[in-house]
């Protein structure tokens, strides 16, 4: 990890520069200050080491035309105990030590660079030299009578100059800190006048960007009145103008996914690459994939191919230049129940510029509920006409059937009829009796009666069961008949006969060879209401069952599991029939070949309807409007 060596705040670059600037201008000047300090040093060094060795020299040389050898030694302490000078000596004209101001001058010899300095100042008078290490030192030779009789040698004491030096440091430093710790201070508090204001604005634009609905922490507030100010009133103006802005923006976004959400028609966008990038749920159920599932993926991925290639090939003619695609129609088989839909779809651009295309929208709206409406109406005209063609026939048939009724009679009471012959009429007048019935009942559904009246639920539900004689032989079904004789009710007959047709027969087209179907009647009590008393009559039946999926769906219009032969309008007339009397219905089933598990033997269904007896009944009698919760309850045990 790369580690920062300069600090990110402004106030502390501040800081840190200002800092590293005095210290390099301190340093600087100290520098300078201690060089010219030096060189004042070795000038005066010059000077005094001139002086003295000049002075020495002189005292030496009176000494010894004095023949006077002790004031030699004495001059040489005298000077070397000047206060710039550390060691005086004085050497003969060969460079042997005679007198030193410390030490024993028997045992001080000279350098070799200061014996190479003899030549010079034999020549010149006197020097002033550098030895190794920066020693200073001056020489003078002694000179009596023209003749050179030796040197004085004097070495310049550095301590003074060095403590004086040190002193000049010193209180440059002192001053050096002092000025920046002064510095500090005030660019610390002259910086806290901008960097506050910095700090607050990006505090701000750090709370906007985070978190740019929430404005609790806005306008900031200005408490200084400068450029940084300004800045900060600017920065409110615009918070509070994007704010505007925002909650325009939002009332938009809200409004747009209000209607994309509830659009009654399945809305979807995709690109370029042909990836959906927005749905709606209406669209999500249309392919019966979730919404969160749907973007990024293309329509391939979520339709059937032949459906996604039709549409795709709309969306490319889109992108490539067609304005639009309108009501482009689409057929298949989906969903959980594998019904059969079809869908109108359109498709048209959506410009980010007047001449950039950046997605297409699709518009899919379900019309299978009005196709299947309008086969439905087909087949119930279809029905309705046949209805009225039976009931015309059996009207019809009633006059002949009356006349061979009669001759029949006659026949049967002929005296010279042979009772082989007597039994073959016997049959033959049990036969038109038969279809005499089947004419009444046919005429009773037809010519329903438009009051409610008193029946008999024996002759009723026995009438429903001679409908179906036949199919019940043909498929060998056992029917259990259990109801009281002489049990009546207070309904509209020929509706209720409607709804137990309609039970009966569904029982049947479920049914198998050799099943069984029970039709069960007893009096009873309101499931909700225990005070109203009636009816409950069961149908049963031991046939292929319904699973959950369908069970949830039964009663509604034009839903039908039988394809070709449904309409989808028994059940949901006859669920109507019940709420009109003020009846409950409910159903429970198990499915013989359930999708989450092995087949089933118990498999089957059971309606249970219970009809009030209620002598207050009326033709114009609206029933409940409601549905019984218990509609959708599931069978645990079938076939009872």
């Amino acid at each position: 990890m790369r580690m920062r060596w300069w600090p990110r705040s402004i106030r502390w670059q501040m800081l840190a520069s200002l800092l590293l600037l005095e210290i390099l201008s301190i340093s600087l000047f100290a520098a300078l200050l201690t060089r010219q300090q030096e060189s004042r040093v070795y000038v005066r060094a010059q000077f005094w080491l001139t002086y003295e060795s000049e002075a020495l020299s002189s005292q030496i040389a009176e000494a010894l035309e004095k023949e006077s050898p002790g004031w030699i030694d004495v001059a040489v302490r005298t000077v070397g105990k000047s206060p710039n000078i550390a060691l005086a000596k004085a050497t003969d004209s060969a460079g042997n030590m005679l007198y030193a101001s410390k030490g024993d001058a028997d045992e001080a010899v000279l350098e070799p660079d200061e014996k190479a300095q003899i030549p010079v100042a034999k020549r010149d008078g006197n020097l002033v030299f550098t030895l190794p290490g920066n020693r200073w030192e001056g020489v003078s030779a002694i000179v009596t009578d023209g003749q050179v009789r030796g040197y004085a040698w004097v070495v310049f004491d550095k301590s003074a100059a060095a403590e004086q030096l040190a002193a000049i440091q010193r209180d440059t430093l002192v001053f050096g800190v002092i000025w920046v710790v002064a510095s500090a201070l005030l660019v610390l508090l002259m910086g806290s006048t901008i960097t506050q204001p910095l700090a607050l604005l990006h505090r701000g634009a750090t709370t906007l960007m985070n978190a740019p609905e929430d404005s609790s922490r806005f306008p900031l507030p200005v408490r200084i009145h400068n450029e940084v100010g300004e800045l900060i009133e600017t920065f409110n103006r615009m918070v509070a103008s994007l704010a505007e802005q925002r909650a325009g923006l939002n009332d938009t976004l809200s409004l747009l996914d209000s209607m994309l959400a509830n659009a009654p028609i399945g809305l979807a966008f995709v690109d370029r690459d042909g990836r959906v990038v927005r749905v709606n749920r209406i669209f999500a159920d249309l392919t019966g994939v979730a919404v969160s599932r749907h973007l990024g993926r293309t329509l391939t991925d979520l339709l059937p191919n032949d459906v996604a290639t039709e549409i795709e090939g709309a969306v490319q003619r889109i992108f490539s230049g067609e304005d639009a695609v309108r009501n482009l129609e689409l057929n298949g088989i989906g969903g959980k129940l594998r019904q059969p839909w079809t869908w109108l779809i359109s498709a048209y651009p959506v410009r980010t510029t007047p001449n950039q295309v950046r997605w297409v929208g699709i518009v899919a709206l379900d019309a299978s509920e009005r196709k299947r409406s309008e086969e439905a109406l087909r087949r119930s005209e279809k029905l309705a006409v046949t209805g009225r063609l039976a009931a015309s026939i059996a009207h019809e048939i009633n006059n002949p059937l009356e006349a061979i009724t009669n001759l029949l009679f006659l026949l049967q009471n002929f005296p010279d009829l042979p009772d082989a012959a007597k039994q073959y009429v016997t049959m033959a007048e049990y036969e038109v009796r038969r279809i005499a019935e089947i004419t009444q009942q046919t005429l009773r559904f037809y010519r329903q009666p438009t009051q409610p009246g008193r029946v008999t639920v024996e002759e009723l539900l026995d009438s429903v069961l001679n409908l179906y004689q036949s199919r019940i032989h043909a498929l060998d079904l056992r029917v259990e008949r259990d109801y009281e004789a002489g049990l009546t009710l207070f309904c509209f007959a020929g509706e209720i006969r409607q709804v137990f047709a309609n039970l009966v027969g569904n029982s049947i087209d479920a049914s198998s060879t050799a099943g069984r179907i029970v039709v069960r009647a007893r009096p009873s009590r309101d499931w909700r209401n225990p005070e109203q008393s009636g009816i409950r009559f069961t149908v049963a039946d031991t046939g292929a069952g319904m699973e959950p999926e369908v069970r949830e769906h039964i009663f509604e219009a034009f839903f039908t599991t039988k394809e070709v032969t449904g309409t989808g309008l028994g059940l949901w007339v006859s669920h109507e029939i019940v709420l009109k009397h003020r009846g409950l219905m409910r159903v429970r089933s198990r499915s013989a070949a359930p999708a989450d598990g092995p087949p089933r033997t118990d498999s089957g269904t059971v309606f249970e309807v219970f009809i009030p007896d209620d002598p207050g009944l009326k033709s114009n009698d609206p029933g409940l409007k409601s549905k019984d919760p218990g509609l959708k309850s599931t069978l645990t045990s079938a076939g009872d």
